[in-house]
């Protein structure tokens, strides 16, 4: 049986259609029955399917004539929708024609589009920006939001919370995710306002909600492994989410420094090289890849604009994931349990 298509901008993302198109057809490789919605110039698209006949037979092209540059501003992009790669996969969502939609291109313009294209879901008042990010522990850590709402209310934590654990759910299996805020400190006191009434609003649903609630956590704790489903305001989240990838990348390359500057250190790298083999997988994004805009009426999938082929495919594998486990309708679900209409729907009590 296969699944919803899935609708692939193949012209985003910073190589464009052969990266797209080689990740999708590794996808269909690993998983098939991935069927594809390719989205972009047909030319272009039909020369990179050549390589990749499995691919080929499992897909649909639908041309679009223009792209969304990496640069344009949201609003541009929004009255370009109905000739772009990204606004045409996205509208095929919303028309029914694929299940989800995967796109490297554009963050800024992804989320407009798909807002005001497929609109928040019953109960929830904004779409949030939410990742994998690894871990020291057993499983990834979801994170949200990463930079799609830089002020937030108590009520909008507590909906992130809600679509954080069900997403945690589908890629991990676990029931009962461990579920914290991000905040300056873990003292029940710190942080603002809003902040302590989610803190408040969850300690009391986390029954109903089948999660672990204990407050809060602090940055450093983003990958030890202790927490499941970290929740945050936009403008916190990108900030904390860009130190994590800047600290990553500042170990790597001093690493890489150290290894290079004698002949002991590169013979030190030969010995540890199983070691640092290990470090280098859990810290490339190719094996993180896939950032989900949750809260939608259906499923969109933001690919980082420099992933490889094996990016793409984990993304097209996390969508297909998300499609198979009906995310909306595990959101919609949890979101009946949480009750108190103020808080679903309105105003904080």
């Amino acid at each position: 049986m296969s699944l919803p298509r899935i609708a692939i901008d193949a012209m985003g993302g910073d190589e464009g259609v052969r990266v797209m198109i080689d990740g999708a057809a590794l996808a269909r490789h690993r998983h098939d029955r991935f069927q594809f919605l390719l989205v972009g110039d047909e030319t272009r698209i039909r020369k990179a399917l050549e390589a990749h006949p499995n691919l080929a037979a499992a897909s649909e092209i639908l041309h679009a004539p223009d792209t969304i540059a990496g640069d344009e501003k949201p609003s541009r992009a929004i009255r370009r929708a109905k000739t772009t790669s990204m606004g045409l996969a996205i509208n095929a969502v919303k028309e029914g024609k694929a299940g989800a939609a995967v796109s490297a291109g554009n963050t800024g313009a992804l989320m407009a589009m798909s807002k005001l294209a497929l609109r928040t879901m019953p109960g929830i008042d904004r779409p949030a920006l939410s990742a994998l990010l690894p871990t020291l522990g057993e499983h990834d850590v979801v994170m949200l939001d990463l930079g799609a709402n830089t002020e937030c209310d108590a009520r909008n934590l507590v909906q992130f919370a809600v679509m954080g654990a069900a997403y945690f759910r589908i890629a991990t299996g676990v029931d009962e995710p461990r579920v914290r805020l991000l905040n300056i400190g873990t003292e029940e006191t710190k942080g603002t306002d809003d902040l302590q009434d989610a803190a408040t609003r969850l300690k009391e649903a986390a029954g109903d909600l089948s999660i672990s609630f204990d407050g809060y956590v602090e940055a450093d704790k983003i990958n030890r492994g202790e927490v499941d489903v970290i929740v945050s305001d936009g403008f916190s989240g990108n900030i904390a989410l860009k130190a994590v990838e800047g600290a990553a990348r500042f170990v790597t390359d001093l690493l890489r420094r150290a290894f290079t500057s004698s002949l002991r250190s590169k013979f030190g790298f030969l010995v540890s090289k199983p070691a640092t083999e290990l470090l280098k997988h859990s810290l490339d994004p190719n094996n993180h890849n896939g950032a989900v805009f949750l809260g939608l009426n259906g499923v969109v999938v933001k690919s980082h604009g420099s992933a490889n082929a094996k990016g793409v495919a984990n993304a097209v594998a996390l969508t297909a994931r998300l499609l198979e486990n009906d995310l909306t309708a595990r959101i919609e679900a949890d979101l009946e349990r949480l009750g108190e209409g103020d808080w679903r729907k309105g105003g904080q009590r």
